[in-house]
């Protein structure tokens, strides 16, 4: 069947359409993205204004007609952390549902952090033994780690690269002092959840999902995506503790020239790099590799594991 996973995130709204049946991987068909920026459209009291909700359903209808140009069986719809934290997200999602008629499910941070675990646990295979997994999105960061598909332990913490840039990184390039700070806190927020995981024993397999793993990666080194979802692309500590004083002398225009950075997330890139330094760090990290399977695919597995054999 053609399916259509409708990710509504804090960056972007996307549109990936699959042919899959269970038992079979999910190969792509179609990708349909727009950027919106969510996490930056919240108002002072943490709600989506009456421009964001409109804009946010222009583009749900948009990725709707696509869905239907492609042949799209059915769509399965998710948001992430952006509607979830905003103070009217109940308001948003009955006006959605309302004028488009998706019924928008709200995906809690472990729910995030346990489906894009069993993306990456599919993605790998048995033989990848202990798995720890870090994703890092637009308004948070989810941490599992686990021997089988689902994690024996995740954690979802406020640490995405859009919601940090937009609270503590406001010069072009950042002030030193504000990206020291901030530096700071991603560090004692990540060491408090340390011992959760750690008290397991170290994993066999570190591997890194997201749009901002990708990018740093490829600037330290990594192949181009146009050589295939195959190829192993790997991210060091060494090389991103290079890239880190590096990206936070740039602006985000200098920043857009570098190999794979794309325009929309230059500006978000630095404070991804602290939370990935960080985290590979504090949890002892030498080297991770790069999934490309990540939440989207883990929404389809879920729902094909629940389809009845034919």
């Amino acid at each position: 069947m053609r399916l259509g996973v409708l990710d509504v995130g804090s960056n972007t709204v996307h549109l990936l359409v699959v042919d899959a049946h269970p038992g079979a991987r999910p190969l792509p068909a179609h990708s349909h993205k727009a950027e919106l920026r969510l996490a930056e459209l919240l108002d002072e009291d943490g709600a989506i204004g009456e421009q964001g909700v409109d804009r946010l359903i222009a583009t749900i209808s948009d990725a709707l007609q696509a869905a239907e140009d492609k042949g799209v069986e059915a769509v399965l719809p998710f948001a992430t952390s952006a509607v979830r934290e905003a103070s009217n997200a109940e308001a948003v999602i009955a006006r959605v549902t309302e004028e488009t008629g998706v019924d928008l499910a709200v995906l809690t941070g472990d729910e995030e952090a346990r489906l894009t675990f069993l993306a990456a646990r599919r993605w790998f295979g048995w033989s990848a033994g202990r798995l720890l997994v870090l994703d890092i999105g637009g308004g948070s960061l989810e941490i599992a780690y686990g021997l089988d598909e689902e994690p024996d332990r995740e954690v979802s913490l406020p640490l995405g690269a859009g919601r940090l840039t937009g609270s503590w990184l406001p010069g072009d390039p950042p002030e030193p002092s504000d990206v020291k700070a901030l530096r700071r806190h991603i560090r004692a927020e990540i060491a408090r959840i340390v011992h959760e995981f750690t008290r397991f024993g170290p994993p066999d397999h570190v591997v890194a999902t997201s749009k901002t793993f990708k990018q740093l990666a490829r600037i330290a080194g990594a192949a181009r995506s146009a050589e295939g979802l195959y190829v192993e692309r790997v991210l060091t500590r060494k090389a991103l503790e290079e890239w880190v004083p590096r990206l936070s002398a740039m602006t985000v225009e200098e920043r857009c020239e570098l190999p794979g950075v794309s325009e929309g997330r230059a500006s978000q890139l630095l404070a991804g790099a602290l939370v990935a330094e960080a985290a590979m760090d504090l949890f002892g990290v030498e080297e991770l590799e790069i999934c490309p399977w990540a939440l989207r695919e883990g929404v389809i597995l879920r729902r094909l594991d629940h389809l009845p054999p034919g």
